[in-house]
């Protein structure tokens, strides 16, 4: 049998963190969902952590591979599987993300509530970096997030819902709206904030929720610095670098 509400997680070489990620949503309070694991054609044993997971998961799951590269792509393959096996809804987290026990079951509340996407709250997980580190990343969302209230292209006419800063690792959006939207983009990156707006151009119901949190990875502070992670988040939230083809 499978569930109406569905978690998507999109990965590529994630075999050092994807084993806590499943757990976390094993540790969710609300496990009446199925996991569908979209493999985006890695070359280590990400996929093998996934199998071993599932022998041991309080729910279905399922992995998927789309050797096309890029998460819009692998993101895409998996939510229309999703619909295609009967999802209602479908809440998307990443690989490197630590989803809150209370995560799946506020995206539920949310829909429940109406709401044709929510968005959740993301922070630092504190296996990575110290209290600094994530000071420093929450100044950097913080940041890509008034620029892209801020920008022009985000106030423009067509819009039913105003601009804010949507992270594509905590979010979920009933089947009906993300066919209706047209989906997440396969192409150009930001796929994220092409997405938002996407949405936005089709509902106003879009809602925030405050109890659906999401641990973000710090690993680019590390591996892009402040300046290269700042360039990284305001590139994805404001759309300041990469114009809007739409």
């Amino acid at each position: 049998m499978t569930t109406r509400l569905w978690v998507v997680v999109p990965a590529y070489n994630e075999s050092a963190r994807i084993s806590a990620t499943l757990y976390a949503l094993a540790a969710q309070t609300d496990t009446d969902f199925t996991l569908l694991v979209v493999d985006n054609n890695s070359t280590d044993t990400t996929v093998d952590a996934v199998r071993a997971f599932r022998a041991c998961a309080p729910f279905p799951v399922e992995v998927l591979v789309e050797t096309e590269k890029g998460v819009g792509c692998a993101v895409d393959t998996g939510f229309r599987h999703a619909i295609a096996a009967g999802a209602a809804l479908i809440a998307r987290t990443d690989a490197d993300c630590l989803p809150r026990p209370g995560w799946v079951a506020a995206a539920r509340a949310a829909h429940d509530g109406g709401a044709g996407m929510v968005c959740g709250r993301i922070t630092a997980r504190h296996d990575e970096h110290g209290p600094a580190g994530r000071a420093v990343f929450a100044g950097l969302v913080a940041l890509a997030a008034l620029f892209g209230r801020l920008r022009p292209a985000h106030r423009a006419s067509g819009y039913l819902a105003p601009y804010r800063m949507h992270a594509g690792n905590n979010m979920a959006i009933t089947a009906e709206l993300y066919e209706a939207c047209g989906g997440m983009p396969r192409r150009p990156s930001p796929t994220d904030r092409l997405f938002l707006n996407r949405v936005r151009r089709t509902t106003a119901s879009i809602a925030r929720s405050r109890a659906m949190v999401v641990e973000n990875s710090t690993r680019r502070l590390r591996a892009y610095g402040v300046l290269g992670t700042a360039k990284w988040y305001l590139d994805r939230g404001s759309g300041v670098l990469t114009p809007d083809p739409r």
